[in-house]
Parts: C-alpha cells; structure tokens; sequence
C-alpha cells in the first residue's frame, strides 16, 4: 500500500525559507501561539459533517494548501502520529504505542476546497488501514534519496490533539502544569492544534534556522 501511495511523490517540500538551509539539519526551535475562535471551530465541525469527513481532515487539508500555495507545489507529504491501539484488549496498555504515517495530497489544476477534502479523506482513512508499518520500516523499504538538509519523507506535521486529558489528582497536593518554550524543532514546521470550549488554540513549531517568527505567522494567518 505504501509503495503505491508514494510512489513519486515530491522529495521535498520546498517553502521559501528566510535563510539559507544548512547542509545539515538543525533541530533548534521555537514557537508561534495560534488560537481561533470557537465560530471558527464550529464551522470546521460543520463542514466536515457535511462532506462525510472529520475535523482533522478538514484541518490537514486546510494546512496542506496553505503549504502547497507557499511552497509553489502541486503536491505536498505531511506527517502525523496515530495511535496505533487499533486492538480492544490492548486499549488501557501502558506504553507508547505512537507511530508515524505520512499523508500525500495533490491540489494541481486549482481544485474546489470540497475536492481536496475528499481526496484527503481517502488518505486518510488508507493510512488508518495500514497504520501497523512503522515509520522506520517505511523509510527502509521505501529507500527515498537521502538528503542530511531535511528529514525522509516529509519535513512538515500535523498534530491535532483530541484524547482526553484526566487532571492529574494524588492526595495532600494541588498541582497545575508549568508552561515552557520549546527550543527544539523536530521539524522545519509542525502545526500542532487542541480544541477547547473557547474555540482552537495550538502552536506552530517552526526551525529557527530556516524561519522567522513574522513568516510563521503570516502563514497562521492564512
């Protein structure tokens, strides 16, 4: 299946940077605070209620064509974690079961937003089917051409956080989490959303080396 799915896809996504790419990849980092409103939230819901989709492939596929106009491509490869607990008797598990699938999606010829949404409907749910392939085995049999500037396969993600998270309780304590800034980038860019009451908040991760901050927040604006 994978083979198939990306078999010539782009080597790279090619977003204009604000410096130079280092020969070597860097992982030094910062990040961009992105929130929208909870109409906004809720218009994402509806639509993908209407097109038989889900929020996330409403979201993929609104970050893709933003990445696909910026980076002058007529297809762009994005990466995202799955679960990969696709068993009941392994659900309550302890462990990270984590892996990595990669997303590919054609916007060429200028197509309605609705078709692009249902081409990244039927990705997805092909890469829910074969999640089971770890994304290191995926690199091994796929064997792309290896670049030491970029990561294989993909250079951007798209996290959207959705599982429920219980408060941490222990007797005698009140606890309450610390914020911090991270400084490491993972990858050029990582587009990383939770819902809430109040609408979509999230972060942009962005490599330092190859962005400004006024650049990532001109593409979270778009």
């Amino acid at each position: 299946y994978w083979k198939h799915q990306l078999a010539g896809a782009p080597r790279a996504l090619e977003l204009l940077t604000d410096r130079p790419r280092p020969a070597v990849q860097t992982f030094r980092g910062a990040t961009c605070a992105v929130s929208w409103p909870l109409q906004l939230w809720e218009g994402v819901q509806s639509l993908a209620q209407r097109e038989g989709a889900t929020p996330y492939m409403v979201l993929l596929a609104a970050y893709q064509v933003v990445l696909a106009r910026n980076a002058g491509q007529d297809e762009v490869c994005v990466g995202s974690p799955i679960a990969n607990r696709t068993r009941g008797e392994t659900e309550g598990l302890l462990g990270f079961f984590v892996n990595t699938v990669v997303m590919r999606t054609q916007v060429k010829g200028n197509p309605r937003f609705r078709e692009v949404l249902s081409q990244v409907r039927e990705t997805t749910l092909g890469a829910y089917a074969h999640q089971d392939v770890p994304f290191e085995k995926l690199v091994e049999e796929l064997k792309p051409e290896r670049d030491l500037s970029r990561s294989p396969l993909f250079q951007a993600m798209f996290v959207l956080q959705t599982a429920p998270g219980a408060p941490l309780a222990l007797p005698g304590l009140v606890l309450s989490p610390i914020e911090t800034e991270e400084r490491i980038s993972k990858f050029d860019l990582t587009l990383d959303l939770t819902p809430s009451e109040h609408g979509l908040n999230g972060v942009i991760e962005f490599n330092v080396d190859l962005f400004d901050g006024e650049t990532v927040q001109r593409w979270a604006r778009q």
